[in-house]
């Protein structure tokens, strides 16, 4: 069933376009999907049909039809996996650089969850019909180990280790600028960015989550540092947010550092290096490594180039 919205304009938002008016309104909604419902007229501004970059004038009312969510059917899908290891109860991903982790809007195929449907016999069913199997994530241009769960008691036992924080996560990242210090901790809570709801910022008070990041350098380049960075915890796009926070975004992330891509990369420069976790059966401390992406091996020869020749 559609939900129908109703607001009038305030003061405030004279003069404010369509689109960042509704997404102010309705922040659990982005600005794209807001755009694309304007664009389908199913919002009006007095009754009348109006473009997303229309600028509001003080008491207008706005209404907004939300048409019922769509039904989603997922597909088993033959996507090539790096499956690193698997039995009756867990598999271990290498997801490359560039998938998504599970359906979402605009990503409805060609996600690591259609591909474990096809290659695996069963799934847990715990986050629903949309992320089976799916117990943690990364983001879609990050690449690396994941533990997949695939049955529900296996799921419970991996859900309990992240949340009392025993499952080791360690990356590799290449970040902006030289980190003088050769480790450190980053302790920052992590909240949605008020403004940019699809952001995270470190931004402490009331709805912010501890987060914290421990850091190591690797290798320095002049201009660029090569960083092993432990989860403590996993708030999203933590990683990310927090080299951002000191002032040394990770090289290639558009959303947290510069706009413009250097080195021709496809995203940020974040690997999911080793995953260490006790076995939900056997009681086992089991612990994989993955060997540096191409995109990242390529990235440090140039690196390594340009700083050998300064």
């Amino acid at each position: 069933m559609a939900k129908r919205h109703l607001f009038q304009v305030e003061e405030s938002y004279h003069g404010q376009r369509l689109d960042k008016f509704l997404t102010d309104k309705l922040p659990d909604l982005s600005r794209s999907f807001l755009q694309e419902i304007i664009k389908s007229d199913l919002v009006k501004v007095d009754g009348q049909n109006i473009k997303p970059n229309y600028r509001l004038k003080t008491g207008q009312e706005v209404e907004l039809c939300i048409p019922p969510p769509k039904k989603i059917s997922l597909e088993p899908e033959n996507i090539e996996l790096d499956i690193i290891y698997q039995d009756d109860d867990i598999a271990v991903i290498n997801k490359p650089q560039g998938m998504v982790v599970h359906p979402a809007p605009g990503n409805y195929s060609g996600t690591l969850v259609n591909a474990l449907l096809y290659h695996c016999d069963q799934l847990s069913g715990i986050n629903g019909k949309i992320r089976p199997g799916i117990v943690h994530r990364i983001d879609k241009d990050t690449s690396g180990l994941l533990v997949i769960a695939k049955n529900d008691r296996a799921h419970h036992h991996l859900a309990n280790q992240l949340a009392e924080r025993t499952i080791k996560r360690v990356y590799w990242a290449v970040v902006e600028n030289n980190i003088a210090e050769d480790e450190g901790t980053i302790d920052a809570p992590i909240k949605r960015h008020p403004v940019h709801r699809k952001k995270m910022a470190v931004i402490p008070g009331p709805g912010s989550r501890k987060a914290v990041t421990h850091f190591r350098v690797l290798e320095r380049f002049g201009e660029y540092t090569l960083v092993e960075a432990r989860l403590e915890t996993g708030r999203t796009h933590q990683i990310r947010v927090h080299m951002s926070h000191i002032k040394h975004p990770i090289v290639g992330d558009t959303v947290y550092g510069s706009k413009k891509q250097k080195f021709n990369l496809k995203g940020q420069v974040l690997h999911a290096k080793m995953l260490g976790f006790v076995h939900p059966t056997t009681g086992e401390y089991m612990e994989f490594n993955t060997p540096l992406p191409p995109y990242f091996e390529e990235l440090l020869k140039k690196l390594r180039n340009i700083s050998k020749n300064s």
